[in-house]
């Protein structure tokens, strides 16, 4: 028998049972006495029988495909947050559907066309890049949506955003305490919600002192934009002493092109904060003070909320605004610590 068409009605007939105790075997739960669930797992194993589960899933208008729709997947802090996604939603016997947005074509909208065709149940934005039009054509095919770090103006989705504005407070705290007065934000040129908010942030704190910030964006949020703005701060006649970079690998590439090109040393010259505390930030040539992503907090949100269907409406459920802590290493200078 072709194992690719074997059917609940071949295995109750090799053993000799119901199809309703077919049924009833592989559903978590069901009553069926011992004897014949050892007769139908013995008959399935024989064919290769595997429940259609998409196709059980649409009989009770649910196919338990949650769709990612991500942006700068080879990112480290990217990559950690798919990754932890997906194993929860495992965990949760959820299948994970990854749609990359990176592309600015067509194929995009038809991925996600795609997916209404699979009968998703949810879906997750991970970024700020992906356009809002996604957010509506997911929301106007029934899914449950959650929002990370988007600031979507629709009503309908489960929103989780970190408190940048105090992330970039406390930034400006710990520059004060090294005893550093010129400042700088390295951004991209990617313009996303939460990379403008650390912005905005930095800059409205710093005035409270009475210090001006200089603000230089450049490319995509990569270690190659964060060399280039090194070039740019620290050939101007007053350069900083102080940068905070909206993540860390725009970090990294900040400090090396301060160490190697400029000679400047870390702290001592010039104090840096990076943001996401990915791995490599503790590397022993970075140690970078940085402000670390709640990536659990992230997912046991997303997952609760996709998993308790008797959930109030996403409209009615304030947004979720978590806290990014910063981890101190040596990129800034000793002081007493800000309490974050």
């Amino acid at each position: 028998m072709n194992k690719s068409f074997v059917s609940a009605d071949d295995v109750a007939k090799r053993a000799g049972v119901s199809r309703s105790a077919v049924s009833r075997t592989f559903t978590p739960g069901a009553s069926v006495s011992e004897e014949t669930r050892q007769r139908v797992m013995k008959a399935a194993q024989a064919l290769g029988y595997h429940v259609n589960q998409l196709a059980r899933g649409l009989m009770r208008s649910e196919s338990g495909i949650v769709c990612l729709v991500v942006s700068e997947m080879d990112t480290p802090y990217r990559a950690g947050l798919v990754r932890a996604l997906t194993h929860e939603l495992q965990k949760a016997g959820k299948i994970s559907m990854l749609i990359n947005t990176d592309r600015s074509d067509g194929s995009v909208d038809a991925a996600l066309r795609q997916t209404l065709h699979y009968r998703a149940d949810a879906s997750i934005l991970l970024s700020g890049l992906p356009d809002k039009a996604i957010t509506r054509l997911c929301l106007d095919s029934g899914q449950r949506i959650v929002l990370i770090n988007r600031d979507d103006d629709i009503e309908g989705p489960f929103r989780i955003n970190l408190d940048d504005g105090h992330a970039a407070r406390v930034a400006v705290h710990a520059f004060l305490r090294a005893g550093c007065r010129y400042l700088a934000f390295a951004n991209s040129e990617v313009g996303t919600p939460s990379l403008m908010a650390r912005e905005r942030g930095f800059i409205a704190a710093a005035a409270e002192f009475g210090l001006a910030v200089t603000v230089v964006r450049c490319g995509n949020t990569v270690y190659e934009s964060g060399r280039k703005i090194a070039q740019t701060l620290f050939t101007e006649p007053n350069r900083p002493d102080a940068v905070f970079c909206v993540n860390d690998l725009m970090a990294f590439g900040l400090m090396d092109g301060a160490r190697h090109d400029f000679g400047l040393r870390i702290p001592q010259d010039l104090c840096v904060v990076g943001f996401d505390d990915i791995e490599q930030s503790a590397w022993t040539s970075y140690g970078l003070t940085t402000f670390s992503q709640p990536v659990d907090e992230i997912v046991k949100n997303s997952i609760a909320w996709l998993g308790d269907r008797e959930a109030e409406p996403a409209s009615e459920v304030p947004p979720v605004r978590l806290h990014a802590p910063l981890i101190w290493r040596q990129s800034v200078r000793a002081t007493q610590r800000v309490i974050s």
